[in-house]
């Protein structure tokens, strides 16, 4: 590296790092512990997960049957999100969102986008608004996630800020822990001294060694979560766009909506009952073997999405995650699929970037993986502006002492 090359990358680094820390440190934070979301939330809300009727299966309500329950109890509400199948014990958590009144042309008022059922009873034991700004127990964990990805920043006109700030921040970490890596290495002859820990001296060059060996040891992976956070918070505006110059990709009504008109006028969608069936039979012929797991439905797009997976397995355990298939809500006709490990190269990249992100990919061990990862950018977000604190304090203590000795010296 040159001498001339260095002092840049060294006040680059400095201001990305400074730029992003704040929100590094919350996305670490929250993502050690969102990687249990599932497990987390359930324990701390029993209320919310467990069946009080115990949930024994034979006597249990299809999940169909729930639905046309849940909507025929409250006709404000549409179900949008339906499980279908539910573990030994548990409830049946159900999406739901406003259906529009027609006396006022707007949504009907609702405190709640969540239903938990008892699949034995038909009973709802609770409801409450995932991802609300709350701290709450039964929304403590659904707050975590939204905030690890948007900080819970409001959506003006039309561009969800939250978002797009995290996915730039994401940006500034690719450029920053590339610049990052190469300033670690300052000779090649003293390349061990870049993943040694001064433990024995402590205090600041162990904080600097943690900031800078620590950061080598794991910069593979952090590369990984920097790279993939850019995919879950920007993809389609930023990584499907690049991906798209170097490999096809397979097109779906929420990658590209602009592809997949809206229903006519009048239409009345297929029944869920109907879908599930068409589902069921494309299931044997796409080769899936995992039965229909979820059913989603976005009436504004016009399409109804299946999920393949096993009950309690939606957010995929392992591998690439689930098969999702699309229709067209009206007609019935298939309109697009996402099969983890099919389609081409940049299809697999982007089936890739969830799992990895989320470290499901590998399964358990990968979960424990990326949370002690979360744990690890935070320390590096400390440990950098205790860095820039150090050295912004001598910096200004040299030019004091520089000035202090320039001064004309006062001659009694």
């Amino acid at each position: 590296m040159t001498a001339f090359l260095r002092p840049w990358l060294v006040r680059l680094h400095r201001w990305l790092g400074l730029a992003t820390a704040l929100f590094l440190f919350v996305a670490g934070l929250t993502g050690a512990v969102i990687a249990w979301d599932h497990e987390l939330d359930a324990w701390l809300n029993p209320v919310f997960y467990d069946a009080r009727s115990g949930g024994a299966p034979l006597s249990s309500l299809s999940p169909l049957e729930l639905a046309n329950r849940i909507e025929a109890a409250d006709s404000r509400v549409q179900v949008t999100y339906l499980p279908l199948g539910v573990e030994p014990g548990r409830t049946l958590v159900v999406g739901v969102q406003p259906r529009i009144d027609r006396a006022t042309g707007q949504p009907y008022p609702l405190d709640f986008n969540q239903i938990a059922v008892d699949p034995a009873t038909g009973a709802v034991q609770a409801r409450r608004q995932w991802g609300a700004l709350s701290l709450a127990r039964l929304e403590l964990i659904p707050f975590l996630y939204r905030l690890h990805y948007t900080l819970h920043l409001p959506v003006r006109g039309g561009i969800d800020l939250g978002t797009w700030l995290m996915g730039l921040v994401g940006i500034a970490w690719c450029v920053d822990s590339v610049i990052a890596l190469w300033l670690a290495f300052p000779s090649l002859k003293s390349w061990r001294k870049s993943f040694a820990f001064r433990v024995k001296r402590g205090g600041y060059p162990l904080v600097f060694d943690l900031h800078r060996s620590g950061g080598v040891w794991v910069w593979g992976l952090l590369a990984v979560v920097a790279v993939t956070s850019v995919s879950m918070n920007l993809g389609n505006e930023v990584v499907r766009p690049l991906v798209a110059r170097l490999s096809p990709l397979a097109a779906t009504p929420f990658t590209n909506p602009e592809r997949f008109p809206p229903a006519p006028a009048g239409s009345v969608p297929l029944s869920r009952e109907r879908i599930v069936a068409i589902a069921r039979d494309a299931a044997h012929g796409d080769g899936i073997a995992a039965p229909a797991g979820g059913l989603f439905f976005a009436p504004a797009m016009n399409v109804y999405a299946i999920g393949y997976f096993a009950p309690g397995n939606d957010h995929g355990d392992v591998g690439l995650g689930n098969p999702w298939l699309y229709w067209d809500a009206a007609t019935g006709r298939r309109v697009a699929a996402v099969v983890p490990g099919r389609g081409s190269a940049g299809d697999v990249f982007m089936h890739a970037q969830f799992p990895l992100h989320s470290g499901r990919i590998a399964g358990v061990a990968g979960r424990v993986l990326v949370s002690a990862l979360g744990v690890m950018i935070a320390m590096l977000s400390v440990t950098g502006i205790c860095i820039w604190l150090k050295k912004r304090v001598a910096r200004a203590r040299a030019a004091s002492v520089g000035r202090a000795a320039a001064a004309p010296r006062l001659v009694r």
